[in-house]
């Protein structure tokens, strides 16, 4: 047997404990029947040893089950009624399924709480449990359970998270690809089943996959036959939820049908059409019209996103034909193919007269009359000089000049010239001689008109003078 000894509170009844060692009072405690050996020399007090017995504490009470998954159970219980002398140094939590006798302890050190959680457990399994209270004694008797406990898979209700892009109506174009991704959960783990229209999907045409958080269901291009309303079925047990994706493939439609000009007034033509029989397995959103002269065969576009199946065309020419043709339009954009008009709009001209009116050609004669007069001009004899004047007149008038009213014949010394009406006359190296009165007279068989000017001619010997004597005042 061995000896424990540990310090303890004063004894208000006992006097303190003395000893070689100075220790404080000493309580030891020990069970019924041990044989207390000292080695060594020891002085103590009688009095003031306490030999109290030791024993295990007496069974814990209330233990209940708080909770149970598909691994864990969870045991409540409260203290011993008797804990002793001994006092309480943990518990020991043990199980053993139903029908064997090994106990299995959950806990490798003692368990000081109220409270133990049990995990590992196998699913589907009855497990019995039982706490024991420790002490320095020993172990207490067992609280055990009334029945055993069955470690039972946790249930939860299939749940279908839908993406929000998939409440309304999925719309994909042919060609593209779809790929839908769809989340759930549920406990254990769900049966997910995909149904179009009610029936088993195709695999031929759909491929599913299929994990335990998601299914996704794809399709690697997108045709019309794919349309239709897709069902995800999620199954556990009897517990299911269902969720509904209405998927459609559009294309663009074909043409509207029964184009037709009904009525033509003025500069104006009526239209009226049908929808098209195909309308791409989407709303037709409208139309756009064009129109075409017979002539040019050019085309020109009218309205576009017309809602209505009749229309319009205003502003064609008067005396041309026209031709119309029309094309429908959905989210995937206008028709391949137009649809012609069956009959023409011809645009007539009945009702109006064209007078023509003659051509009435403008008098344009006029006696000759000077524009731009002659001006009376000095020069230095020896030098070139010009006379000019501008004249009009219809029919053109014929030009005469004259010196002192004398009229310069073919002398070599004058050079006579009209441009358009602007005459100039030529004097080359004048000399004193050649002053006087120029005149140029322009007759017609409408009138005559004319104009003079003064020329003075001044001598070399003359200027001489007159730049020595200076100037005159």
């Amino acid at each position: 047997p061995i000896l424990v000894l540990f310090p303890a509170a004063s004894h208000p009844s006992h006097p303190p404990f003395t000893s070689t060692c100075s220790l404080p009072y000493l309580h030891l405690s020990f069970p019924v029947g041990l044989t207390l050996l000292f080695a060594g020399p020891v002085t103590y007090s009688v009095e003031s040893l306490v030999l109290s017995p030791s024993a295990p504490t007496s069974e814990p009470t209330r233990l209940t089950v708080h909770d149970v998954t598909d691994s864990t159970c969870s045991l409540r219980w409260l203290a011993p009624e008797k804990i002793g002398a001994g006092g309480l140094d943990g518990y020991v939590i043990e199980y053993c399924k139903e029908g064997d006798t090994e106990w299995v302890a959950a806990n490798t050190d003692l368990w000081e709480k109220q409270g133990f959680v049990v995990r590992g457990l196998p699913v589907g399994e009855k497990i019995n449990f039982r706490v024991v209270a420790v002490n320095i004694a020993g172990r207490s008797p067992p609280a055990t359970l009334s029945q055993p406990v069955t470690i039972r898979e946790i249930v939860e209700h299939p749940k279908i998270r839908l993406p929000r892009e998939l409440r309304t109506k999925y719309i994909r174009k042919v060609g593209e690809k779809i790929n839908l991704t769809i989340p759930f959960q549920g406990k254990p783990h769900p049966v997910a089943t995909w149904l179009k229209d009610g029936q088993p999907v195709d695999p031929k045409m759909v491929n599913v996959r299929n994990t335990n958080v998601d299914s996704i269901l794809f399709i690697r291009s997108a045709e019309r036959e794919h349309s239709g309303t897709y069902e995800l079925v999620l199954k556990i047990e009897n517990m299911e939820d269902r969720a509904t994706i209405n998927i459609r493939i559009i294309e663009r439609p074909g043409p509207p049908v029964n184009v037709r000009v009904t009525d033509v007034w003025g500069f104006n033509a009526a239209l009226e059409w049908e929808p098209p029989k195909d309308d791409g397995n989407c709303e037709v959103t409208g139309y756009t019209i064009q129109k075409a002269d017979m002539k040019t065969k050019e085309w020109f576009t009218v309205y576009e996103h017309n809602r209505r199946t009749n229309c319009t065309v205003s502003d064609l020419i008067m005396g041309n034909e026209y031709m119309f043709r029309v094309y429908s339009e959905n989210l995937c954009g206008l028709s391949e193919e137009p649809r012609m008009s069956k009959n023409t709009a011809v645009v007539s001209k009945t009702g109006l007269e064209l007078k023509q009116v003659g051509f009435k050609e403008k008098d344009m004669a006029c006696a000759p009359k000077f524009t731009q007069p002659l001006v009376d001009r000095s020069v230095v004899a020896g030098y070139s000089t010009a006379i000019t004047c501008s004249v009009r007149g219809f029919p053109k008038p014929k030009i005469v000049w004259m010196k002192n009213r004398m009229i310069i014949g073919g002398d070599p010394k004058f050079l006579m010239q009209n441009n358009q009406g602007v005459l100039t006359l030529n004097i080359r190296k004048p000399s004193t001689f050649d002053a006087g009165k120029y005149c140029c007279m322009a007759v017609n068989d409408l009138g005559q008109d004319e104009v003079e000017c003064k020329l003075d001619v001044r001598g070399k010997d003359r200027l001489q003078r007159q730049n020595k004597k200076g100037p005159e005042f």
